[in-house]
């Protein structure tokens, strides 16, 4: 879709990244620690004062204690450590719960290393786990399941209700989770987080995925990290060693100091409500029905009294005609599912988001 955008030069509300800069002040702690000379490679876990850093944020956020020795890993972004900790764990014929819509590179990788996707659809418009219909799925073979939270595309969070099932589950069945928390900070209307850091006995047996270039408005950057366990952990590292081995020096520096200053991410989901709910109040008068968003950047868009087309067909026809690119959510899906829904990118200049909005209006 952001390939259609530029040949149909399209405002591109679809790919999920920021059009505006980064704070100067992070830019500057990256140029002033690649001049302080840390050009060359990063310990294979990352920058130690990065670990530490976190480790210190999981403990002031969550309550939760992880060790910045044995438990983390730096990543170049999150979609690096959720491949490296399928690859670490999922072998042939193992099945791994995944719930859709998803993040697309979900079930790839588990397929790539043999194992079996179980999808499990989330209705609209809310968008919240059926937990018996988990439990009736689970087979012998299932050895993990993957969740996220707040959710993209839907923006829905998994309360602490949710939570306490899942930990539950995989406790009763003994499996592994993948907590993908790469909006953790993103949250709106006073909602809370809830990490499966949060829950002891899940974070036992939990990978957990965050993203610096979700939170910090950077995604070109690709940097993440990974928290877990050491017995995980330890697993984790023998496939980070060999397919990435170490990221970026200068940026772990840079994100070290920067995340000193604890409002740097506390204030990311007020800042972000205000793009939604101005985005939301541009469009209120439309004849989409609206869901607004609980977290994330994403806000979902029903169609279904604009037009009966498919979802893909309504994108290509909202790029190509209209010069407004969003995402169809039945590529989310499974069995690509069609409930006539779009979703749309929020991160965006005022100016942007106003005119996508005299687009969606004229529809």
């Amino acid at each position: 879709m952001s390939a259609m955008a530029m040949e149909y030069n399209a405002i591109n509300l679809s790919q999920g990244f920021p059009n505006f800069k980064s704070d100067p002040v992070l830019i500057d702690l990256v140029s002033k620690a690649m001049k302080d000379g840390h050009n060359q490679y990063a310990p294979m876990a990352g920058d130690v004062y990065l670990r530490e850093t976190i480790c210190n944020k999981m403990h002031q956020l969550y309550n939760t204690t992880y060790s910045p020795d044995t438990d983390i890993v730096i990543t170049a972004g999150a979609t690096q450590a959720i491949f490296t900790a399928i690859a670490a764990t999922i072998s042939i014929g193992d099945e791994v719960i995944i719930f859709t819509p998803a993040y697309d590179c979900y079930g790839p990788t588990i397929q790539l290393f043999g194992g079996k996707v179980i999808e499990m659809q989330l209705a609209s418009p809310y968008f919240t786990p059926d937990w018996e219909a988990v439990r009736n799925v689970i087979s012998n073979n299932t050895k993990m399941i993957i969740i996220n939270t707040p959710h993209n595309p839907s923006g829905m969070l998994f309360s602490e209700t949710d939570m306490l099932q899942l930990q539950q589950i995989s406790e009763e069945h003994n499996l592994l989770v993948i907590s993908d928390e790469v909006y953790e900070h993103i949250i709106f209307d006073g909602e809370k987080h809830q990490s499966a850091a949060t829950f002891e006995q899940l974070a036992k047996r939990s990978f957990i995925t965050a993203s610096f270039g979700k939170t910090f408005h950077n995604t070109g950057w690709k940097m993440g990290y990974c928290l877990g366990p050491k017995t995980l952990m330890d697993e984790f590292k023998k496939v980070h060693q060999y397919n990435v081995f170490s990221v970026n020096h200068p940026f772990q520096k840079a994100l070290a100091e920067y995340l000193q200053n604890e409002n740097t991410y506390l204030g990311l989901g007020q800042f972000y409500q205000q793009k939604r709910d101005f985005f939301l109040n541009l469009i209120k008068d439309s004849k989409f029905k609206i869901l607004p968003s609980k977290g994330t950047y994403f806000q979902l868009l029903d169609f279904s009294e604009i037009s009966q087309k498919s979802d893909k067909a309504f994108a290509e026809i909202l790029t190509k005609q209209h010069k407004l690119a969003t995402i169809p959510i039945s590529v989310f899906n499974k069995d690509a599912l069609d409930e006539k829904i779009i979703r749309v990118c929020f991160a965006k200049t005022e100016e942007t988001l106003i005119d996508a909005a005299k687009i969606l209006k004229s529809l």
